[in-house]
């Protein structure tokens, strides 16, 4: 599998990781949108939102469960944003199902 996010699980590409657990890693974006900006993602390749079916929604819940614990450990202290793309009009740029925590500073209203 050539999936850039299941070589940083591997350990293949370096990444400045946040958090990390036998079933999720979270890690900084190398082209951050806001002042902390940290992906969050299933160890299990799931290739977007589309793809969540009842094997594998429990991923997608324990992500949620830890969120908010990744939030506190990036230094995200007043709040944040969980937005996940899914396929090409989306901008999907990795087909592996993940979660941007945007915070650290206040953040607009609408996506533009």
């Amino acid at each position: 599998m050539d999936c850039l996010f299941c070589k940083i699980i591997k350990g293949d590409i370096p990444s400045n990781k946040v958090y990390e657990d036998e079933r999720v890693v979270a890690f900084y974006d190398i082209n951050p949108e806001c002042k902390i900006h940290v992906l969050a993602l299933p160890k299990k390749h799931i290739e977007s939102a589309d793809h969540v079916d009842e094997t594998n929604s429990g991923d997608i819940a324990y992500i949620f469960e830890c969120i908010p614990k990744i939030a506190k450990l990036a230094g995200i202290t007043n709040g944040y944003r969980v937005i996940t793309n899914a396929g090409s009009d989306s901008c999907q740029s990795v087909n592996h199902i993940h979660f941007h925590i945007l915070g650290g500073e206040k953040l607009p209203e609408h996506i533009k």
